[in-house]
Order: structure tokens, then sequence, then C-alpha cells
């Protein structure tokens, strides 16, 4: 198996041990009083999947098939009344890798001690923040991998074994997460998606992975994340910190390999009614702390990131969203001095992303698109799907992700040749 899929295994073991361990703390309590009694009667979920895709155009660093999997996904749930208990988990054949893998999606225990407290320990997905498939103060995993060669869209929310601890109160609500361990992007290493690779200068695939070196020290390579929030009339406002290292490689060390330097983001948020629909605003800072003053070539610089967006129904049935996103490369002056290459960052590159959904035959057919337009870097990532609920059971799937772009070494242009068309089966139990 890969890094990724030993490191699900093992923190898929690691989030069940946290689990015992305070479960063990309540045993006292509990055995006194039957404890099997008090637990609900299990709810077991999940599905069964075949899911297959292939390139539209020759790739000579990557398999002609972009996925080729069947996929057991199981789920169950219980509580007590002092605690509520879930587990999820994929195992699949991975056609692609040819061999077997598995990974804990969730595995936590959640505690609500006091009506101002929440606490859910465990393996869990966590998200926040305002943005549609854009990301900002949103520093939680995520599995760009599994979005590029056209998987669920719930497999783009990655996993991570974390605490996180909630408090209410009338005046402000704050969320807080400890990540004892570093968990960063399930992002592209040339296993599946072709990538440009700036060391070698060309685009690279599965013959040359990535090679990169993450922070792997439990508690000392710890992340910490809080949003402070609370609604103000009909809007919603938000602050947020998270402490900890970029998600992607972010610099390269010495001796060629892909590092994670430290990162700190500070960020804000609104959200609320605009004329007819939904608006939202966000801005985030990226403070690169390895790279202060941005005169380090090989670690990013810090940066500013900024979103725009406006959600509406466009009609019955029919709902349409729009934003505008940008991030801005601070320190631009000192990056251009000591950059060592033929195709230089721009200070800001810009997005444009569409999203558009339409149900039909009774809300049994779902039409949707993804769209990104950067006319920055003159390139662009469409993803078109098709879903059909055959039964209650039984639906069908049908999309592509594709990818534009002038030059190999924009954010979406280097994948042009991995555009790809895909075909799902689900049976859900």
């Amino acid at each position: 198996m890969d890094a990724f899929a030993w490191a699900g295994i093992r923190q898929g073991a690691l989030s069940c041990l946290a689990l015992a361990a305070f479960c063990l703390a309540f045993a006292g309590d509990c055995l006194a009083a039957s404890v099997w009694d008090r637990f609900s009667t299990p709810e077991v979920h999940g599905f069964l999947e075949v899911r297959a895709g292939c390139r539209t155009r020759p790739d000579p660093y990557e398999k002609e098939a972009s996925v080729l999997e069947t996929r057991l996904q199981g789920e169950v749930s219980t509580q007590t009344d002092f605690a509520q208990f879930k587990y999820k988990g994929d195992v699949w054949y991975d056609g692609i890798l040819e061999q077997v893998r598995y990974d804990t999606r969730e595995a936590w225990m959640f505690l609500r001690p006091a009506g101002f407290l929440d606490i859910k320990v465990g393996r869990q997905v966590l998200t926040w923040g305002t943005g549609d498939l854009v990301f900002l103060n949103d520093l939680f995993p995520k599995d760009w991998q599994s979005f590029f060669i056209g998987r669920d869209a719930e497999y783009l929310k990655a996993p991570s074994d974390s605490v996180k601890v909630s408090l209410f109160s009338d005046l402000l609500n704050a969320d807080f997460v400890f990540t004892p361990l570093f968990a960063s992007d399930r992002f592209i290493t040339g296993q599946y998606v072709s990538y440009w690779n700036g060391a070698l200068g060309r685009l690279a695939g599965n013959e040359s992975e990535l090679d990169f070196d993450k922070p792997d020290q439990w508690f000392t390579d710890a992340e910490y994340a809080e949003r402070l929030y609370r609604t103000v009339g009909a809007y919603e406002l938000a602050l947020y910190g998270y402490f900890g290292f970029w998600k992607n490689p972010g610099g390269i060390a010495a001796c060629g390999e892909y590092i994670f330097p430290r990162l700190h983001v500070y960020g804000a948020s609104a959200r609320g009614p605009v004329a007819g629909g939904i608006g939202n605003i966000e801005v985030a800072y990226y403070d690169s702390i390895d790279d202060p003053g941005g005169r380090d070539p090989n670690i990013n610089n810090s940066e500013m990131r900024y979103l725009v967006g406006f959600a509406r129904e466009i009609s019955r049935d029919f709902n349409g969203s729009v934003q505008y996103y940008v991030e801005q490369l601070l320190d631009y002056h000192n990056y251009r001095m000591r950059f060592d290459g033929s195709q230089p960052r721009d200070e800001l590159r810009h997005v444009l992303t569409l999203q558009l959904t339409k149900l039909l035959m009774n809300q049994n057919l779902e039409l949707s698109l993804s769209g990104y337009w950067s006319p920055s870097d003159q390139d662009a990532y469409l993803r078109p799907k098709i879903l059909y609920k055959w039964t209650d059971h039984i639906n069908q799937e049908v999309g592509a992700n594709v990818f534009l772009g002038q030059r190999d070494d924009t954010m979406f242009g280097q994948y042009k040749a991995n555009t790809n068309i895909y075909m799902a089966l689900r049976y859900s139990f």
C-alpha cells in the first residue's frame, strides 16, 4: 500500500484507540447500570458502488483509465444518554493501483456535558467558511486526487484525527479544533494525475511521483484552528484562526524534497441575504512563518485571499451561484528579485466560479455544473454531472472533469491531459 493508504489505516486505528480510551473513562459509571442496555439500536447504512472513467486524450505519464474501482462504504451509529458514537469506513479495490485499499472516514464520540458545551473526539470530517468549492479559512484537509479523477464530491473533504470543542453563548459562539498530528491535503503526486513538476521543468506522473517530506511528529507537528461566530440580524459573521503548516507542499529543501513550511492564517467572513439571494464575503491572510518578507525563494510567500459570492434560486428546482476569488502574492518585489525560472507567478491570480444545479422528473434527475475560469492564468476547469435515481436505493451518475489552459504550469492548465469522463452505479442501503 502507498503512504496515504497506510496513513489512513494508522490514523483510523489511533482514532479508535482514542474512542476506546474515552469509553473506558465512563465505564465505571455505566457498568453498574448495564452499559449495553443504555445504547440505542445501532443504525447501519452504506453503499456498494462501481465507478469507472477514462482520459479523453493520451497522457504519456498515466494510465488510460482515470478511475476504476469497486467500493463498499459502511456506516454505524449509536448513542447513549451521555454520548453519541459513529463509524464510517470505505474499503475498495483500486484498479489503477491494482490493490485493495481502506480508509476510515469517521470514528468519533460526541459528548454534551453541558448545554453550552459540545465535545467531539476522533476521526472526523471538518469544514467551515463561506466558499462554494473554494476554500480560504477552511484549512481542514482536502482530497484533490479524488476530486479530479471523478469520485463523488463527498470525498473532496478528507478526514482528520481531531478534538473539536464548541462553546455557545448569547453573545458569541466558538469552535476550537486541535489536531495532534498535521493532516495535509491529499494533493496531486502523480499517482493518479499528471502534474507540472517545477524541479524537472516539465509534466510528470507515476514515473516520477512527487518526493516530499511531511511533518510527522505527534503533538510537535500539531495544528490548531478556531472560529468565533455569531448572528447579527439575518447575517452570519465569523472570525477565523489557523496555526499549522501549508496544506500542500509550500517549499523545496536543499536536497530537492518538497516540504510543508509553517503557516498561520487569520480571516473573517460574512454571509446573509442580498438582492433576493444569499451573498457572502470572505478574506484571509496567509502568514508564511518560515519566510518573513518573502526573502526565501524556496518557500511560499505570504498571501492575501479574497472571495465575494452570490447564490440564489433562479427558478423552481434551479439554483445557481457565482463567486469571484483573488489570490494576492505579498512581498512581490522580493519574489521577482529572487525568482529563478521562466514562468514567475502573477502578483494577482483571479478566478471566477459558477455552480448550477437543476432538478427534473420529480427531482429524480439532477443536472449540475461546477466551473472555474481564471482570466489571469488563462485556464479553466469544468465539472459537469448527470445523476439519475432509478429507485430509492439505486442511482447512476455520468460526469466529466475537463481541464483547459494555454500553459503547462498553471493551476488547471497542467492537468489538460487528465481530462476524463466517468460513470458510476451505486446501491445504497
